[in-house]
C-alpha cells in the first residue's frame, strides 16, 4: 500500500522533470489519518488544475450518528465543512511558481444549502472531500520539493482544521444540523397546513447588495407576520415558531415603492433552498415547485402551448405550437409560464417590474378602444384565478399599480416600511366601492400543457473535432458544443455549481434519454430518479468537487434556451 511517504519520496525524485512526470503520481496515497485521492494531474501548470479527493474513515472524522442522519441533517453540516475548508485553502494555498503553481481551492459554498460534490459525510460514517490543487512548476519544471511541501504539510493540517468533528465546537456542529432539518421539515408541512409559503416572525430578509447575499446587517427591519396570516408550527429540533403562511390560491403583495415587496418576494422565490444558521432566512420557505416568471425579451421558444395567454396572432401565427427565435415580453412570459406547468409548477412568482405590461393587465378603457377581437393577449388578471381553480397552481405577485387585480385576489398583503399588513378586507371593499368596468378575457378554463417530445439532436455537443465539448461560464453561461445557452433570467439558479451540474444533466439528456419519444416531463424525471439514486456522481463518472443540485425547473430552463431545441408537432 502506498503510503505518504512513499508519494514524498517520488515528488523528490521527479523534482526538475518536465510536467508530464507528476502523472506518475495519480493513484491512492495513504496518510496516517486519511486517504488523499490524486483523481486527475493537470497537464501543466496553466491548465484546469488538479483534482485530488481526501477520504477520512470513521474512526479518524467520528461525526455522531444524529449529524450524519438523516440526510437533512448531513446536508448543513456538510456546508460548514466546506466553507470552512474553502476558507482555510486559500490562506494554505501559496505561490509556488507558475501558473496555478501552490494553489488549494474548493467550492465554496454560498447563502444557499445545496447538496455539492464538494463535501460528503458518509451515512456509515467517515468523511469525503474533494478540492483542487495547483501542482508546483518553475516554467514546464517540476518543483517535487514544494509539492511534498504542499501535500504532505499544509494538506494534513488543513484537513485536521477543516474535517474533524474535533475542530468545531459540537453546538456549532448540531446548530447547522438542525437548522437545515427544521428547514426542510417546514417545508414538507406546508400542503398539508394548506401554505405555499411561510415566513418566520424575526427573519432578515433584505440583502446587503445586489451582488452580496448575505444579511443586511444595519437599518434593516425584521419580519413581523399580520395577526391574520401568523401560523403557529412546530419543528423537530427548534420547537414552536410563529410566522406569516401564505395560503393556496391567489396572493397580491402590493405597497408603495421601495416598502419591500420585491423584496418579499425574493426571499419567497430564494425559499425553495435552504439557507445556513445567520442568514436571516432560515426559516423563509417555498414549496419546492415554486417558480419565479418573468418577461424574457429576445429568448427562443420551441413547440410551446401559449393559447391560454397569446391567441390569433396577425399573419396566422400559430400559438398552440408556437416557436420563434426572437420572443417579445408578452410571448416569452407566456412561454415561461407554460413551460413552468409542463415541468410541474405549483406556485408561480411574478413581480410587475420584471413583467411584461400588456400581458399583466388591459384595463377598460384600453379594453374600449382596443376590441377583444384585435387583441391576441389574454392577460394574466384572466387567467390567475383559473390557474388555482382548474389546475391547483397559485400564484403570488408583487402589483403596485393596478387594482384590477383586487377582483381575483384571495388575499391582499400591503407592505409598509418593510412590515406586512393583511389588507384584504379593504381591497374587496374598494373593488366593491369602486368597480373596474373591464370585462374578462379568458376564452375557457384553463388546461394542463400537452407533453412535448424534444427530438435527440436538439442536443449537438460536439466541437470541431471533439464530439463532446461541454463549458460553463459563470453563473448564467452554459456552451453545449457551439451553442450557447443563456440562463441570466432564470432567477433561481443561485450557485456556478449549479450551472456546471445543468449542463451535464444536458449531456445526459443528450446520451441516454432524448429519443424522440419521451416527454419534456418524463426527461426530467430520468434526471430526478438517476440523482436520487447515485447522487451528482450520476452525472459524471469523473468524481468532480464542484458540482451542486438542482431543481428540474433549472434543467428545464436550459433545455427550453437550447436555440437548437426541436420539438415533435402533434401527431406525428
Amino acid at each position: 500500500m502506498a503510503t505518504a511517504k512513499d508519494l514524498q519520496n517520488l515528488l523528490y525524485r521527479i523534482d526538475g522533470r518536465g510536467y508530464p512526470a507528476y502523472k506518475e503520481i495519480a493513484g491512492k496515497w495513504t496518510f496516517p489519518s486519511f486517504v488523499l485521492f490524486i483523481d486527475h494531474v493537470q497537464g501543466d501548470p496553466f491548465a484546469a488544475p488538479s483534482r485530488l479527493r481526501a477520504f477520512l474513515p470513521p474512526e479518524s472524522a467520528p461525526f455522531a450518528e444524529d449529524l450524519r442522519n438523516p440526510r437533512e441533517r448531513a446536508l448543513g453540516v456538510e456546508w460548514l465543512l466546506a466553507r470552512r475548508f474553502a476558507g482555510e485553502a486559500r490562506k494554505a494555498g501559496a505561490r509556488r511558481g507558475s501558473g496555478k503553481s501552490g494553489m488549494l481551492e474548493m467550492d465554496r459554498p454560498g447563502q444557499e444549502v445545496l447538496e455539492r460534490t464538494a463535501v460528503r459525510l458518509l451515512p456509515e460514517g467517515g468523511v469525503e472531500a474533494r478540492f483542487f490543487a495547483g501542482l508546483p512548476a518553475a516554467g514546464r519544471r517540476i518543483l517535487g520539493r514544494q509539492a511534498a511541501e504542499m501535500l504532505l504539510h499544509d494538506l494534513p493540517e488543513l484537513v485536521s482544521r477543516t474535517l474533524l468533528p474535533s475542530a468545531y465546537p459540537p453546538d456549532l456542529l448540531r446548530l447547522h444540523a438542525e437548522t437545515n432539518q427544521d428547514a426542510s421539515y417546514l417545508r414538507g408541512i406546508l400542503k398539508e397546513r394548506g401554505l405555499v409559503a411561510f415566513a418566520a416572525d424575526g427573519a432578515l430578509l433584505p440583502r446587503r447588495s445586489g451582488v452580496d447575499d448575505r444579511p443586511l446587517e444595519k437599518g434593516a427591519v425584521s419580519f413581523r407576520s399580520p395577526e391574520s396570516l401568523r401560523v403557529e408550527v412546530e419543528l423537530p429540533n427548534r420547537g414552536k415558531m410563529t410566522g406569516m403562511g401564505i395560503p393556496a390560491g391567489v396572493t397580491l403583495i402590493a405597497g408603495g415603492g421601495f416598502h419591500g415587496k420585491s423584496t418579499l418576494l425574493r426571499a419567497l422565490e430564494r425559499g425553495v433552498w435552504n439557507h445556513p444558521p445567520g442568514d436571516g432566512r432560515e426559516f423563509v420557505v417555498s414549496l419546492e415547485g415554486a417558480v419565479k416568471i418573468r418577461a424574457e425579451d429576445g429568448r427562443s421558444v420551441a413547440g410551446v402551448d401559449i393559447s391560454p395567454f397569446i391567441r390569433d396572432l396577425p399573419g396566422g401565427k400559430e400559438t398552440s405550437f408556437f416557436s420563434t427565435p426572437n420572443a417579445s415580453g408578452s410571448t416569452s412570459q407566456a412561454a415561461n409560464i407554460m413551460e413552468a406547468l409542463e415541468a410541474g409548477a405549483e406556485v408561480l412568482l411574478l413581480d410587475e417590474d420584471t413583467a411584461a405590461t400588456n400581458f399583466m393587465i388591459r384595463d377598460h378603457r384600453m379594453q374600449e378602444l382596443i376590441s377583444r377581437e384585435r387583441e391576441p393577449i389574454v392577460p394574466f388578471v384572466d387567467r390567475a384565478r383559473s390557474l388555482f381553480e382548474d389546475l391547483g397552481v397559485s400564484t403570488i405577485l408583487v402589483m403596485g399599480g393596478s387594482g384590477d387585480y383586487f377582483d381575483v385576489a384571495d388575499r391582499v398583503i400591503a407592505m409598509e416600511e418593510y412590515v406586512p399588513k393583511d389588507v384584504t378586507g379593504l381591497a374587496r371593499e374598494i373593488a366593491r366601492r369602486i368597480p373596474t368596468g373591464r370585462k374578462a378575457e379568458a376564452p375557457g378554463p384553463m388546461a394542463r400543457p400537452a407533453g412535448r417530445v424534444p427530438a435527440r439532436e436538439s442536443i449537438d455537443p460536439s466541437k470541431g473535432r471533439r464530439e463532446v465539448s461541454l463549458k460553463s461560464r459563470g453563473l448564467h453561461v452554459i456552451q453545449v458544443g457551439r451553442e450557447t445557452v443563456d440562463l441570466r433570467w432564470v432567477e433561481q439558479l443561485v450557485d456556478t455549481s449549479q450551472t456546471r451540474a445543468v449542463g451535464l444533466a444536458l449531456l445526459l439528456l443528450w446520451e441516454k434519454v432524448l429519443d424522440g419519444r419521451r416527454t419534456v416531463a418524463e426527461a426530467l424525471d430520468y434526471v430526478e430518479r438517476e440523482l436520487a439514486e447515485k447522487g451528482l456522481d450520476a452525472l459524471d463518472r469523473r468524481r468532480l468537487p464542484d458540482l451542486a443540485r438542482f431543481r428540474r425547473f433549472e434543467l428545464a430552463a436550459a433545455l427550453n434556451r437550447l436555440r437548437t431545441l426541436k420539438i415533435r408537432p402533434p401527431g406525428t
